[in-house]
């Protein structure tokens, strides 16, 4: 099933379902160790190279945020031999000048979550700790911020994302303090894909499309579901603009950093791998087990 030349992940977010513009498209079902993904993925070609598109939510949106199954969506990437994720999801601006329908690349995250052990392949007999302090790939970042301006979007390339659990959205209190915290757009979903893709060695990438000023802008509506979906359709077509023009500038051979992110974060010794955690972690662990 797994395609020899290293293929390229699209997760898609709230309102990016699925994408027309992928040719000769067939669909994988796959079981993971760590359950099902979101959905069947979507391969095909997109601008003349292998793509695998997952939709976050499921098609229809059917899955809330703290329910989004994140091992097995990076982990069936993975599989499928995917070494860069582009995440698009849907944000709420948190700053002035961060407005609706503008494009965010984040080059930071603070992790306001509560499920740090579905956040992580490792465990079960196996221990690594990745390094975290740069949880974006910059350069993936970099084309991410060439294409949106060659597609006349307006991007903010860098900014910090405050991850929160959901489904509600943020109380007033709460998004005043993460204004004097300096976070530029609050989401629910990017920083668990982010964890398990460096896991994963993949180069991973976020495109946040703000929606909303969260609920701290008073002058403004607050936040709602309503709020959010007058700005999603337009958000999508931006995104389908990106993503085509920056899947034929990504590189063929993976040889960035992130590409070797567990060369210095597996800390258990190799003699002491328990069988049983390495066959579940073979897609992963792969270029350590030898032939």
């Amino acid at each position: 099933m797994k395609d020899e030349i290293p293929g390229i992940g699209i997760i898609g977010g709230s309102g990016l379902y699925e994408m027309e513009e992928v040719c000769d498209a067939t669909e994988y079902k796959i079981d993971t160790p760590f359950g099902s993904p979101s959905d069947t993925l979507v391969g095909g070609k997109l601008s003349g190279r292998q793509v695998y598109f997952l939709p976050r939510h499921g098609r229809g949106h059917r899955i809330l945020p703290h329910e989004i199954n994140h091992r097995a969506n990076i982990y069936a990437l993975r599989s499928l031999n995917v070494r860069w994720i582009i995440s698009v999801g849907a944000v709420g601006s948190l700053q002035e000048n961060y407005a609706p329908r503008d494009v965010v690349l984040p080059s930071q995250f603070y992790d306001r979550t509560s499920h740090p052990a579905a956040h992580t392949f490792f465990g079960e007999g196996i221990a690594a700790h990745i390094a975290f302090a740069e949880p974006i790939s910059t350069k993936l970042r970099n084309l991410l911020a060439e294409s949106a301006r060659s597609v006349g979007a307006t991007v903010h390339n860098g900014g910090t994302y405050v991850n929160m659990d959901g489904p509600a959205f943020s109380t007033r209190a709460e998004s005043e303090l993460n204004r004097r915290n300096d976070f530029d757009v609050i989401g629910m979903t990017n920083l668990p894909e982010a964890k398990l893709g460096r896991e994963a060695e993949i180069a991973l990438a976020v495109v946040a499309m703000i929606t909303d000023y969260d609920c701290w802008k008073v002058e403004e509506e607050a936040v709602s579901a309503q709020t959010v979906l007058r700005h999603l359709m337009a958000n999508a077509e931006t995104a389908r603009k990106i993503l085509v023009d920056v899947i034929p500038r990504i590189p063929i051979e993976p040889n960035w950093p992130e590409h070797f992110a567990l060369n210095a974060a597996l800390v258990t010794d190799r003699k002491l791998w328990p069988a049983a955690t390495v066959e579940k972690l073979k897609p992963i662990l792969g270029r350590f087990l030898g032939d």
